[in-house]
């Protein structure tokens, strides 16, 4: 199983194509992932038991519905949201179509890492802001976020590096990128090659993903 490098030039503009694709896919997903992933991890934390905002009700709700989500293998929920992936992009198919599932996988997914990155704050200081008068808006503003962004920028990471993959196996229903590419010639054509060069990108792009994540953490971690 060698690589053949001719073979790699002749289809370079196409891997140059998925690449990009991938990243549309992951750009679209992980920035509806911070919109409103980030408020549903933070609502997850404050309505829980002991919080300033606790709301047993709605805590239980989200996190009903965060798990349902969550326990859905990614390839199934692929499917069952083509309908509603029809609905907001017209098409079932190429990266801004497959961007819907992915968002859809990623909210949950993000809102779970929020939550738990705020509960590694001390709970005194968030007492002590209680303690002052500060308003809720206030608590998760200048408390709340700025303890946990070390823990944030570590779960954006490993959203991140979970979406490459998920956009992966978006390629077996036609949603282009990387994975795509894999099936079409390294899978269906026995292609060795592409599969070979199209392994090595995801795990570069892993690899840059987690270490920008890892130095970026570590620079905003005041412990």
């Amino acid at each position: 199983m060698g690589i053949e490098w001719g073979r790699i030039i002749e289809l370079w503009p196409e891997i140059q194509v998925a690449f990009y694709q991938t990243l549309i896919m992951i750009g679209i997903s992980l920035g509806v992932a911070l919109v409103i992933g980030l408020p549903l991890g933070i609502l997850l934390f404050i309505t829980d038991s002991g919080l300033f905002w606790e709301n047993r009700p709605v805590n239980s709700v989200i996190g009903f519905v965060v798990n349902i989500v969550r326990s859905i293998p990614f390839i199934i929920l692929l499917v069952a949201l083509i309908p509603l992936t029809q609905l907001i992009t017209g098409t079932t198919i190429g990266p801004v179509a497959a961007s819907v599932s992915l968002s859809v996988a990623a909210i949950p997914f993000f809102a779970r890492i929020v939550e738990t990155a705020l509960r590694d704050i001390d709970k005194g200081v968030i007492e002590a802001a209680i303690a002052v008068g500060a308003t809720p808006w206030m608590i998760i503003k200048d408390v709340l976020l700025p303890e946990a962004k070390a823990s944030l920028i570590q779960g954006i990471t490993l959203t991140v590096i979970s979406l490459i993959a998920y956009s992966a196996m978006a390629g077996v229903v036609g949603g282009g990128g990387i994975g795509d590419l894999a099936i079409r010639f390294g899978y269906y054509r026995y292609d060795n090659t592409i599969m070979i060069v199209t392994v090595v990108i995801l795990i570069v792009l892993v690899q840059l993903i987690q270490q920008a994540g890892d130095f970026t953490a570590k620079k905003l971690d005041k412990r």
